[in-house]
């Protein structure tokens, strides 16, 4: 995995996973790989993979099942959506309205590319 300085590696790699929830990859109340498998899936230390379970498992995404592993919470689809488009919102969106403003760019000639 090519991982970015901007971000920490352990919430790019729960990024990924949420990608791959949202792909169908792992369904709802589904088991996911393991902690280990997702590290070497990635070239990563364990740790830091389980750091990223933590933190989907803190925001509900996940859930373990202890002596089995992680599964797949219900409606994460829905809260992963609704906290990527809040992410969006509010740290990206910010920046591209300010270059379409300063680009001179027509909301009309958006809507048409």
């Amino acid at each position: 995995m090519d991982f970015k300085k901007q971000k920490p590696i352990y919430l790019q790699i729960a990024d990924t996973l949420c990608e791959r929830i949202l792909q169908g990859d792992w369904k709802e109340d589904e088991r996911m790989a393991s902690v280990r498998d997702v590290a070497a899936e990635m070239g990563v230390n364990p740790n830091t993979v389980l750091r990223s379970f933590d933190h989907l498992q803190d925001r509900k995404i996940i859930f373990n099942r202890r002596g089995v592993g992680y599964f797949v919470a219900t409606d994460a689809k829905g809260l992963i959506t609704r906290l990527h488009r809040e992410e969006f919102l509010t740290e990206e969106w910010p920046a591209v309205l300010q270059k379409i403003r300063m680009l001179g760019i027509d909301p009309e000639e958006l809507l048409s590319k």
